[in-house]
Parts: C-alpha cells; sequence; structure tokens
C-alpha cells in the first residue's frame, strides 16, 4: 500500500514546526507569505480549469450530480452525526477539523489515476474532481459558515468576505485571463506543479507555528488520535461502500460506477489545507489534521481497491472481447487491406 511521498513532506514540514516555530517578526512575515501563496495557488487553479471540458462534461450531469450529493451532502450528514462522539471520543477541535473534512471538495489525480486503474470511466472522473473542485471554492465557505460558526475559529461576515477576496477573487481571474496565459500555464505544468506543492507547505508549517506558540497541541493525546483514525476509518468505509452499490441501484455502468466510487469517496488535501487555513486562522493546526490523515488512508484503501477492480470478471470479459470486436470476420479483408 503506497505511502504518499508528499505526506512525508507534509509530516517533515510539521516536525519543522514544532522544533523551530515562527515567532514575532517571523511569524507575520510567515503568515504574509501564506496569504499570497494561498490567492496564487487559486489564480492558478482557475487558469488551469478549461470552460469548454466543463461545459462538455455536463452532458454526463447524472454521474456529477451523483458525486456532488456524495461529496456536500452525504459527507456533510456524516460528519453532522459524529457529533455524538464529544466528548467521550473526540475532543471539540478534533470534531471541528473532521466536520470542515466532511466539506472539502473531491481529488482530481487519485481520482483519474485510480480510476484509470480499475478500468473504469476516466473522462467521467476527470470531469466530476472538476466539477468538485469549482463548486467546492464556493461551497465549502458556504457549508462552513452554516456548520460551524463561530466553533470554526470565529466563523463570521469579516471571515467570509476574506474567503471572498482571497480564493474566489483570484481564481475567477485566472480565469479570466486563461485565454491569454492558458498555453504559458499548460507548458510549464511541472515547475508550477512544485510551486503548488511548495505553496501548501508554506501554508501548513504557518499553520502548525501558530498551533506551537499557543501550546494547542497538549490538548491531544495519543489515544485521542487513534480514536480519530478509527473514525475516520469507518467515515471512509461507510461513503466507499454507499457510492459502489448506490451507483449500481442507480443503475450506472461499472465502468461509471468506478469512476463515481473514487471520485465520491475522497476528499481533497490541495484544496481543503490553503481554505483550513483561511476559514480557521490561528486554529488551522488542529483542524487540518483530520484531513492529512484522511488523505493518507483514503490513498492506501483506494489504490487496494482499484487493484482489485482490475481483476473484476467484467473488466476481464471486457478486454477478452475487445480483440474480438476488432478483428475483422472470417474471408474479409481488413480497411487496410482492401483495394482503393
Amino acid at each position: 500500500m503506497p505511502i504518499d511521498p508528499y505526506i512525508l513532506l507534509l509530516l517533515g514540514t510539521v516536525g519543522l514546526a514544532a522544533l523551530l516555530p515562527a515567532r514575532g517578526t517571523a511569524a507575520d512575515v510567515a503568515s504574509g507569505a501564506s496569504t499570497a501563496a494561498i490567492a496564487f495557488l487559486f489564480f492558478l487553479y482557475g487558469a488551469r480549469l478549461s470552460t469548454r471540458e466543463a461545459l462538455d462534461g455536463l452532458r454526463h450531469w447524472r454521474l456529477h450530480t451523483t458525486v456532488l450529493a456524495c461529496t456536500f451532502l452525504v459527507f456533510p450528514v456524516l460528519g453532522l452525526a459524529c457529533r455524538a462522539l464529544v466528548p467521550a471520543v473526540l475532543t471539540q477541535p478534533l470534531y471541528q477539523g473532521l466536520l470542515f473534512l466532511t466539506l472539502v471538495p473531491s481529488t482530481i489525480q487519485s481520482s483519474i489515476a485510480f480510476t484509470s486503474i480499475a478500468r473504469g470511466n476516466v473522462p467521467a472522473a476527470i470531469c466530476a474532481g472538476s466539477f468538485s473542485s469549482l463548486v467546492g471554492i464556493v461551497v465549502t465557505p458556504l457549508l462552513a459558515a452554516a456548520l460551524l460558526g463561530n466553533g470554526g475559529g470565529g466563523f463570521s461576515g469579516g471571515s467570509l468576505l476574506k474567503i471572498v477576496l482571497q480564493l474566489l477573487v483570484p481564481f475567477l481571474a485566472g480565469q479570466l485571463l486563461r485565454p491569454w496565459i492558458g498555453g504559458f500555464i499548460t507548458r510549464h505544468k511541472k515547475i508550477l506543479g512544485y510551486v503548488d506543492r511548495g505553496s501548501i507547505l508554506l501554508v501548513v508549517y504557518t499553520a502548525f507555528s501558530e498551533g506551537m506558540v499557543q501550546g494547542i497541541w497538549h490538548r491531544v493525546s495519543p489515544a485521542r488520535l487513534a480514536a480519530l483514525l478509527g473514525v475516520e476509518a469507518v467515515l471512509l468505509a461507510v461513503l466507499l461502500t454507499l457510492t459502489w452499490y448506490g451507483a449500481k441501484a442507480l443503475r450506472f455502468s461499472r465502468e461509471d460506477r468506478i469512476a463515481i466510487q473514487f471520485a465520491g469517496s475522497k476528499k481533497s488535501l490541495a484544496s481543503g489545507l490553503p481554505m483550513a487555513s483561511v476559514i480557521f486562522g490561528a486554529h488551522a493546526s488542529l483542524a487540518v489534521l483530520p484531513l492529512m490523515l484522511f488523505h493518507q488512508m483514503q490513498l492506501m484503501v483506494c489504490a487496494v481497491i482499484a487493484k482489485r477492480r482490475s481483476h473484476d470478471p467484467e473488466a476481464l470479459a471486457a478486454d477478452a472481447s475487445e480483440p474480438a470486436a476488432a478483428a475483422p470476420e472470417a474471408g474479409t479483408a481488413s480497411p487496410a487491406a482492401r483495394p482503393r
């Protein structure tokens, strides 16, 4: 089961913040740099999203509606149900982070990768992940305002305005400038990918530095972390089961069910970390902990599921039928061999 190398970098960043947290002037500089990095990150998100591809994907509206319902309806309902676990199993800060996790949009890259491995509908996974990220820029902060309230680090109208200015405005600016900078973004995709990840590492360092300075980690025990992992394992298992059998009840094809299962059961670390930094402010360190743990868990579990899906009888039967379908009938020449 794979260990995401980026998770190791994130853990290393958390360790650095624990040993050398930013204080005083350094903390102010790190906070300003983190704010700029988040705005630039969402500007790049907007510049990368192809409006034409998104509109083309609307033709498969049933699949995308199902994924969005799982991401922004079923997940939050389950998150609210976990309120019953406070304080016996989870502390209030950990529950706030768990609830925020359920509000985050789905992933794009890992959903596509696992759908491809499992021989599912890859174009649908691409569109579903893109739609979820686009909708999440607006829906996640609104859901956080409605469900987290003042527990989300003092969420208020001023916080919502901050989210609009720091997340939505840069995203829209990237969309508007896409016709002029889209080619540059595509040509330098790999380099800008490092910028993305570096920006998120900076956000994590700033958030955990603030947590260390405030002594927030003294409120988390190993037993509570183990309980959090157990709750997240159950949450992931429920979503994986619901997305697979629910899609089957809705009469989706096998390929579509695979895309729905992987896109509808995941949460995006890349989108969630910057949003948490804006929404929770100084309380972001504990808020992002459940998301970081869930991200690695979903990668490990879905890697196993994708591998097994690739050996399903339906997938093997489809592979066996492809050569037969492609082969010409006996006694006829192939199109390439016919005289012109």
